[in-house]
């Protein structure tokens, strides 16, 4: 059988080391509570180091390992016995899946070239790096030909490098890696088409990683601009169509709703679920829905003083639209976190759904808590009609 530390071990303590990340279920102790565990090295103070970033549920940290600290480090990684790892060197790309079972499953992949900045006083790590040309920035205006940013475009520029930061830490999650086949990627909402675009040139130009991409809209105009600058650039394998969010079928390993108004996050997120999507990014944006319904009635009256002010009752009507989102998803099995997408100096709209495929649907517990929450508020969210009997069911029937 394979063994997965030695074959870890050789590659970051060797030669042409890139890159390490650790992530999925760990199979081992854990006491730190790790999620995700990115190895990489570094030039600081004119030595060679190995930089270990640790990600739990609600932070991150890192540590700058010394050469005689090194190999107790990635020891206590290794310990946690993470059930996917990618590893990327001068040689290649390998990935590592460890099923419940123990069987090791080992895939690679061709060798693509360096682009990574060892220096510790960079510039800022970020997906598409400013001060470098990118073929795809330059055709939508972002960038100059020589890797400027254009000062008009600097909140999109951001945008963009803050989504693909956000795609890039779930991949593995998600296990998008690796598939022997391309990720099926459906972009509800599309809109001009930017970050659809982004998906596509980030994993198949700069991950190497095979995608197809599917952007949806109901504007006719924007579906045809998107595609015309996808014919610009020469994304094969990017389309757009014109419908209605939730009406179009077919396969989605990913799914992205960024920014979708109002209810259509919803038919977004049912799409989702209905696609068996490993992934969901969602932005959501223009609520409306539960804004008329979220009153100081029955037990909320306590909330008198906070509602009766309307930009508080509105927000507060947010706040809870998109938690009872996060927690229908976590009943319909999915491992879900709600973060800020980017800094509020770029866009008000700055919160974002991440889910995870991967969970046993209908946890109890999450399904008390979304029952009591909604006796609460005296509501029954869009969401529910969105995702149908099926999710009824879960929500409503009491147990026998």
């Amino acid at each position: 059988m394979t063994d997965p530390r030695a074959l870890i071990a050789d590659a970051v303590l060797g030669p042409g080391f890139r890159r390490a990340t650790f992530a999925g279920v760990p199979r081992g102790a854990n006491p730190a509570g790790w999620v995700r565990v990115v190895v990489r090295p570094i030039e600081l103070r004119g030595g060679h180091f190995l930089q270990f970033a640790y990600y739990d549920a609600r932070q991150s940290r890192t540590h700058n390992a010394e050469p005689a600290d090194t190999t107790i480090r990635l020891e206590e990684v290794l310990a946690v016995g993470f059930s996917a790892v990618h590893l990327d060197t001068d040689a290649g790309g390998t990935d590592i899946r460890v099923s419940k079972k123990g069987k090791v499953l080992v895939g690679h992949s061709s060798a693509t070239p360096a682009v990574a900045d060892p220096a510790h006083n960079r510039t800022k790590d970020v997906p598409l790096p400013e001060g470098r040309a990118d073929h795809l920035l330059e055709a939508l205006g972002i960038m100059t030909a020589d890797g400027r940013v254009r000062p008009t475009m600097r909140a999109k520029f951001t945008q963009v490098n803050e989504f693909l930061k956000h795609l890039d830490h779930k991949l593995d999650d998600a296990g998008l890696r690796g598939l022997g086949r391309p990720v099926e990627i459906l972009d509800c909402g599309s809109g001009s088409g930017y970050l659809t675009l982004a998906a596509h040139h980030y994993l198949n130009d700069v991950l190497g990683i095979p995608a197809r991409v599917t952007g949806v809209d109901a504007n006719p105009h924007v579906v045809q601009k998107s595609a015309t600058a996808a014919d610009r650039v020469g994304a094969d394998g990017a389309g757009f169509a014109c419908a209605r969010i939730g009406r179009l079928d077919g396969p989605a390993d990913v799914v992205l709703a960024l920014h979708a108004c109002d209810t259509a996050t919803d038919d977004a997120i049912a799409q989702a679920v209905r696609s068996e999507a490993r992934l969901l990014l969602s932005v959501p944006c223009c609520h409306q829905a539960l804004n008329s319904v979220v009153k100081p009635d029955g037990p909320a009256v306590v909330l008198r003083p906070v509602l009766r002010h309307g930009i508080l009752q509105q927000r507060t009507a947010d706040i809870l639209t998109d938690a009872l989102r996060a927690l229908a998803l976590r009943i319909l099995g999915y491992r879900t976190d709600v973060v800020e997408f980017v800094s509020p100096e770029h866009t008000a709209r700055n919160l974002m759904i991440r889910a995870t495929r991967g969970l046993p649907p209908g946890d109890a517990a999450f399904v008390a808590e979304y029952r009591e929450l909604c006796r609460f508020w005296g509501v029954t969210p869009y969401l529910e009609t969105a995702l149908g009997d099926p999710f009824r069911r879960l929500v409503r029937e009491e147990p026998t």
